[in-house]
């Protein structure tokens, strides 16, 4: 119960948790015993939590609500809806399939979201490169590239919070590759791991030359529109079909073509793409992560031609060198990784 415009307010909690027992104990009656004790376990649970449920959800906001609402749309609704067939050339467009990508990628999106949402205001250095990268490097790119222009004093930091975002995203490409790709995750991860580590390193020697300033985080964009999702799956079909042909046609070497393209708009779909080719034995696994690293560095050259576009000088200055740094990393780990 709670005070509500300076009454009681009895609220429905008591009355839905009874109807949700006596569903849980017609369930018991027919035989449904494991169900039902899972049921009774989470009602408990949700009932304990209540309070902090309350905060999160005012923490949070009605537009946020409508961002997990509009996820729910996405993975419960529309994707069990859609044909599990492959249609297309090379039978690599099968719609659930790419739904189920669109579904994973959201979801990422919107945890970094809402974390972005409990943490973000209040974010340092650090956690404001990791929340950039969990969120978007790309938008954090030129939301900081703004800053720097318009500030050239935040050059330093713009920096470092940009470096670190796109650290994160190494992070990234290795959960999606163990999520889709189990099967030769052993093969993928371990360069792409060195990469994370490398540009880690870059990160944490900037750090020392940073200034004790917080940084104020850019609010993101609903990550659960349903136009992003669309624009997302449209852009994962483009691309897998483009692997496919570029495999058919010229080899292992039309991957690249491809993967240096594909990473000047989004790394998740060149990621998944490969990795699912990869997991099918229709790449190999070698193959496979040299493509996504290469489509990394495609992308690092796109942050920093964004940097050139919408920073000052000064920033320009210190993204050349921090992404010069990863990126002959990443030629190196190319060159000496053992085939």
């Amino acid at each position: 119960m709670k005070m509500k415009n300076g009454e009681l307010d009895p609220g429905l909690t008591t009355e839905i948790a009874a109807l949700l027992l006596f569903g849980i104990g017609a369930g018991v009656a027919v035989g449904q015993m494991a169900v039902s004790v899972a049921l009774g376990g989470v009602i408990a649970l949700l009932l304990h939590s209540k309070k902090p449920l309350h905060a999160f959800v005012a923490r949070i906001g009605e537009s946020d609500i409508k961002a997990i609402m509009q996820f729910v749309l996405v993975a419960l609704v529309i994707w069990p809806l859609l044909p599990n067939r492959d249609f297309g050339p090379y039978a690599v467009l099968n719609p659930y399939k790419i739904w189920l990508m669109v579904v994973f990628i959201v979801g990422l999106n919107v945890a970094g979201y809402v974390a972005f949402k409990i943490w973000g205001t209040k974010a340092g250095v650090i956690l404001a490169g990791l929340l950039g990268g969990l969120v978007s490097s790309t938008a954090t790119t030129v939301a900081y590239a703004r800053r720097a222009a318009a500030s050239s004093n935040t050059a330093r930091l713009a920096a470092l919070v940009i470096m670190i975002a796109s650290t994160t995203v190494f992070l990234r490409l290795i959960v999606e590759i163990g999520t889709v790709a189990p099967a030769t995750f052993p093969q993928m991860a371990p360069p792409l791991g060195v990469m994370l580590v490398a540009c880690a390193v870059i990160s944490l020697a900037t750090l020392r030359f940073n200034h004790k300033q917080t940084p104020q985080m850019p609010a993101p964009e609903n990550p659960a529109e349903l136009k992003s999702a669309l624009l997302f799956g449209a852009l994962y079909a483009i691309i897998i079909l483009a692997v496919a042909a570029a495999k058919d046609h010229f080899g292992s070497q039309g991957l690249y073509v491809v993967a240096v393209l594909s990473g000047l708009t989004d790394m998740d779909a060149i990621t998944l793409s490969t990795a699912q080719l990869a997991g099918g034995g229709q790449v190999e696994a070698n193959t496979g992560w040299r493509v996504i690293l290469i489509a990394a560095m495609s992308n690092l050259l796109f942050k920093g031609g964004i940097v050139a576009a919408l920073g000052g000088k000064e920033l320009l200055r210190w993204i050349a060198v921090l992404f010069g740094a990863a990126i002959a990393s990443g030629a190196c780990i190319i060159w000496l990784w053992p085939q």
